[in-house]
């Protein structure tokens, strides 16, 4: 999958990091901006309130499948319920909201994880498929919300998740699970054992 990221910082450059080693082609496009021509798959990893700057300056952006992985500690862009809204508007393709519920910076543990930490995300319907692969591309096991009306909740959780963060917890990773589900998984990874479909 041809990806562009723009964004080169903690998110951005991560993500772009763990895509180029699942085998994506990715592209990282920086403050001078650039040209996202021919990308199946746009990522915005910029600050929420820079959206439109920083959009402005990105050449080629023409209704591609976006992933929208910005916050904002501030006010949501006027006139939009959420971020992502935003982008979606001016990018104009199915957009989804994705891994700003996640820490950048612990990116690299991922893979030690015995089961792979969540990331929630919110999607129009064009947006899933290729959401959903990248999230599991990136080490994370996707959990859906819903349709792209649930990205201000997803904004929301940034309070919470920087309120944890600055407590005991520190950076962390989340995991939701179904009722027996983490057991089955651990019992289907599990060496030298036969587990019944």
């Amino acid at each position: 999958m041809r990806i562009t990221v723009i964004g080169r910082g903690h998110v951005g450059g991560a993500l772009a990091r763990r895509w180029t080693a699942a085998g994506h082609d990715v592209t990282t496009l920086g403050r001078d901006g650039g040209d996202a021509t021919g990308a199946d798959v746009v990522v915005v990893a910029i600050p929420g309130d820079s959206i439109a700057v920083g959009l402005a300056k990105i050449a080629g952006l023409d209704g591609q499948v976006t992933i929208d992985a910005s916050n904002t500690f501030g006010d949501r862009p006027a006139g939009y319920d959420s971020i992502a809204q935003q982008v979606r508007s001016m990018i104009g393709g199915p957009t989804a909201k994705a891994f700003n519920t996640n820490f950048a910076s612990i990116y690299d543990a991922v893979d030690a994880e015995p089961i792979p930490p969540s990331t929630l995300f919110a999607a129009d319907a064009e947006a899933r498929e290729a959401t959903e692969r990248l999230i599991r591309d990136a080490g994370f096991e996707p959990i859906h919300l819903g349709d792209l009306a649930k990205a201000p909740l997803l904004e929301s959780l940034i309070t919470l998740t920087s309120t944890l963060e600055r407590g005991e917890l520190g950076p962390f990773f989340y995991r939701f699970h179904r009722p027996g589900e983490l057991a089955s998984s651990r019992a289907i990874s599990a060496p030298h054992r036969t587990v019944n479909p």
